[in-house]
């Protein structure tokens, strides 16, 4: 396609049916809308706020930039997620923040609460996730960005020859000059196929219609899953007097972070990007991710209330749900059932790529080049197209294992404002 900047092996990239629609462009006799802005940022999660942050920044025009997002406020679902799971402290270090500069986060602890030693974990200097929390707000609050919050989920993005035109579901059509695709998979939490989804005792932490705890009467509970989240779940219920039982597939895996911090630099990256093969670019993520692993810290805990008989733990696979009486019972793979009054899925996200169908009819009407996993295929700039820039999950095959994480929107907005100078210092 015609203004593609990036280069793609062609038997790595899943190519649209032919014939090829024209890029999307309006029908002969059609009006195009008006360009209403020069950024739209589609999603109002970690990724969509720093990059926003990023571009005020850099000297974008407020008045020309917009972050489209359902939610009531920015955020809304990495907050309503770590809430659920009672994280204390977050995995990642203070210099992994939304703000431009990295120390921001610790000015913001000395000039808020100078005292308290409990603002920051050792090893790394991990911040508590009330004191990142704050220190969002404060960002958001002081760029203003809920005056930028557009509510609505988008519908519809198609190609003009002057903009990137997006419906949604806030009413009308947005046209942008540029977008950036912030699209998280928070929306995609992955149950298993043994759980039915309208079953009235078995819940998903993340599931975005649903996330409460079991109430107090329904004492028993088991929590599914051997990752951060199901260990920290089944640390909070313990925490509040409920019979907790943790069943994992595989063994307690101990981790400090997702994946090496080699990724975050030259030592890992160096070798990543010299790989032109986007399948094994795919598998060195897979390989790199320590997905299903805890933290020392959360292990340490863990460990002290299965010794206290207030957490049973669970080493096996679940083959079926029955109900009984007053519950459900878990049939494993091995050893005697588990029979709870309810069970919460902490099974995280699926891998699929994000966006649905919309995204779906985007690459095949503007011709976007694809990996062979469905995945964007990117320049160094994350532009998947000249008008569309990619980050968090979409960016990974350009990012590696990092991109879905805090480091990741970091580094994505590092690519998009070097764009921006880019163009900048371009002459008109």
């Amino acid at each position: 396609m015609a203004g593609i900047l990036v280069e793609m092996p062609d038997t790595q990239v899943r190519q649209p049916s032919s014939p090829r629609p024209k890029s999307g462009l309006p029908t002969p006799g059609s009006r195009p809308p008006a360009v209403d802005l020069d950024w739209l940022i589609i999603g109002g999660g970690i990724h969509g706020v720093h990059i926003a942050i990023r571009l005020l920044f850099e000297g974008a025009d407020r008045d020309r930039l917009r972050i489209l997002d359902p939610a009531d406020r920015l955020l809304d679902r990495w907050t309503s997620c770590t809430e659920i799971t009672g994280m204390e402290y977050l995995r990642s270090p203070a210099v992994h923040n939304l703000d431009v500069a990295p120390n921001s986060l610790r000015r913001f602890a000395r000039k808020s609460r100078k005292s308290d030693p409990g603002l920051f974990a050792h090893p790394y200097e991990r911040p508590t996730r009330a004191l990142f929390n704050s220190h969002c707000d404060q960002l958001i609050q002081s760029h203003q960005l809920d005056a930028l919050h557009l509510h609505g989920r988008a519908l519809q993005i198609s190609m003009t020859r002057e903009a990137v035109a997006v419906n949604h579901t806030g009413g009308g059509t947005i046209a942008s000059r540029r977008i950036v695709l912030a699209i998280g998979a928070s929306d995609q939490p992955h149950w298993p196929e043994w759980a039915p989804q309208e079953h009235p005792r078995i819940r998903h932490a993340f599931d975005p219609q649903s996330t409460s705890l079991p109430p107090r009467d329904q004492s028993r509970v088991a929590v599914i899953g051997g990752g951060l989240s199901a260990a920290q779940i089944a640390l909070r219920l313990s925490a509040i007097g409920h019979q907790v039982a943790l069943v994992s597939r595989h063994p307690i895996r101990t981790h400090q972070f997702d994946s090496d911090p080699g990724w975050l630099g030259p030592k890992y990256m160096t070798g990543f990007h010299s790989t032109r093969d986007l399948t094994q670019r795919r598998n060195l993520i897979q390989e790199a991710r320590h997905r299903g692993s805890i933290s020392p810290d959360v292990r340490v805990a863990l460990r002290r209330e299965i010794n206290r008989k207030r957490i049973t733990w669970r080493n096996a696979s679940i083959r079926s749900v029955t109900d009984h009486e007053h519950g459900v019972s878990l049939q494993l793979s091995h050893g005697g059932p588990v029979q709870v009054d309810q069970v919460v899925l902490a099974t995280g996200f699926t891998t699929q790529r994000p966006g649905g169908v919309m995204l779906d009819k985007l690459i095949e009407s503007a011709g976007l080049p694809c990996s062979a996993c469905g995945y964007p295929v990117v320049d160094n700039e994350l532009r998947w197209h000249p008008q569309i820039h990619v980050a968090g999950p979409l960016a990974e095959l350009e990012l590696g294992p990092t991109s879905r994480n805090i480091a990741g929107a970091r580094s994505a907005g590092d690519r998009i404002v070097a764009s921006l100078k880019r163009n900048a210092q371009q002459p008109t």
